[in-house]
């Protein structure tokens, strides 16, 4: 499927398109039952490469990667359980006899930055009890469907693919002419938000809950700065993804034109691709 929206904004990566489906994927890139891999990096790969990708509930790179896709709560599978977790995004397992343990294995194993980050913590969050309250609060779900395939958008079919929201990567104009794009039909509605959350949920599950509302909202990510670092050499510095769920992608590809795009002031902002 070719975009509208892309070509009027002069994308330069292609849209990402996120499908459900019951039938393996074939020629696609997966991860390895158990192997540690940042979910975001398969949606770069495949908007700066054209390589699809697939994930199940055995290959979804991470424990943050498989909740954020919708393979359930996989953050009781974190090691050392969910206080470990809860302590490893906040403040850290220093103080926990388990917690030490666990990051003296990881350190053997090679794991120095993820041990690191064990013990002292991320500190993304100010307590574990806040990191609790996070996780009580994120729309998990355990979709109705064996795979979650990424692919180009050029490559997906809606006649028989079941996309469930389209993701853009962009620079700050792109970033705020989706915003608006989005909004274009329905000015006084709140049309866009940022929810704290890893890269990989933002562009999974809470667009998932967006399809659950009336009027679906598109939701800004990659504030997530592991995220960032883990797909910076294949996106650049200064990329944000914007999302948009199926039903919003679709109005506003409609709405391309006789909008905006169409006019002097975007077209002074963008620049002519190489």
């Amino acid at each position: 499927m070719k975009s509208a929206i892309a070509d009027a904004i002069n994308l330069e990566t292609q849209p990402v398109a996120v499908v459900w489906s019951d039938n393996e994927p074939k020629d696609v890139l997966r991860f390895k039952s158990q192997q540690w891999g940042c979910v975001v990096s398969f949606f770069a790969a495949a908007a700066t490469r054209n390589i699809s990708g697939a994930f199940d509930r055995k290959t979804f790179g991470c424990w943050g990667g498989g909740v954020g896709l919708g393979f359930g709560n996989q953050y009781e599978g974190f090691p050392g359980g969910l206080d470990c977790f809860c302590r490893f995004l906040s403040s850290g397992n220093e103080e926990s006899k388990e917690g030490s343990s666990i990051s003296k294995q990881m350190q053997s194993m090679g794991y120095g930055r993820m041990a690191d980050d064990f013990i002292a913590g991320e500190r993304y969050i100010k307590t574990p009890e806040d990191a609790q309250r996070f996780v009580r609060n994120l729309p998990m779900q355990d979709i109705p469907a064996k795979y979650v395939i990424v692919k180009p958008l050029d490559q997906a079919d809606p006649e028989r693919d079941d996309i469930k929201n389209v993701t853009f990567f962009v620079e700050p104009d792109g970033l705020s002419a989706l915003v608006l794009l989005a909004g274009y039909g329905n000015p006084e509605k709140e049309n866009v938000i940022v929810p704290w959350a890893a890269g990989c949920q933002v562009l999974g599950i809470f667009a998932y809950r967006e399809l659950e509302r009336d009027r679906p909202r598109g939701l800004v990510g990659l504030t997530d700065i592991t995220a960032r670092r883990n797909v910076r050499t294949i996106l650049g510095e200064h990329v944000l993804s914007f999302t948009a769920p199926w039903p919003l992608f679709l109005e506003m590809e409609k709405n391309v034109e006789g909008s905006f795009l169409n006019r002097m002031t975007w077209r002074s902002l963008i620049r002519p691709k190489d």
